[in-house]
């Protein structure tokens, strides 16, 4: 064996001050009904947004989307949801 040396302490340690997770997931419903400054919102705060779509996503995304691609976040239509993430939150498609 080698001399490999791994002090997991201080491993758990550098995680918990690296890993600074805020935000929560919101559940919503993409109708048209939400103004479109409330998701913006939440996903300022570090949120991100897992909406049923019930419509066109094109049209009911559109006074949102843009602010979020501009600003470094992700939008994903996936089986009738829209996930919607702020930046430095990315949704990996590479199962689909």
């Amino acid at each position: 064996m080698s001399d490999f040396d791994l002090d997991l302490r201080t491993v758990e340690e550098h995680i918990d001050d690296e890993l600074e997770i805020e935000g929560s997931i919101v559940l919503g419903t993409l109708d048209g009904t939400t103004p479109d400054g409330e998701w913006l919102e939440a996903i300022s705060k570090g949120n991100v947004l897992v909406l049923n779509v019930e419509g066109d996503v094109n049209e009911l995304a559109a006074g949102f989307a843009r602010d979020i691609k501009e600003s470094g976040g992700n939008l994903v239509h996936f089986r009738g949801f829209l996930l919607v993430t702020p930046p430095g939150v990315d949704v990996s498609t590479d199962r689909l």
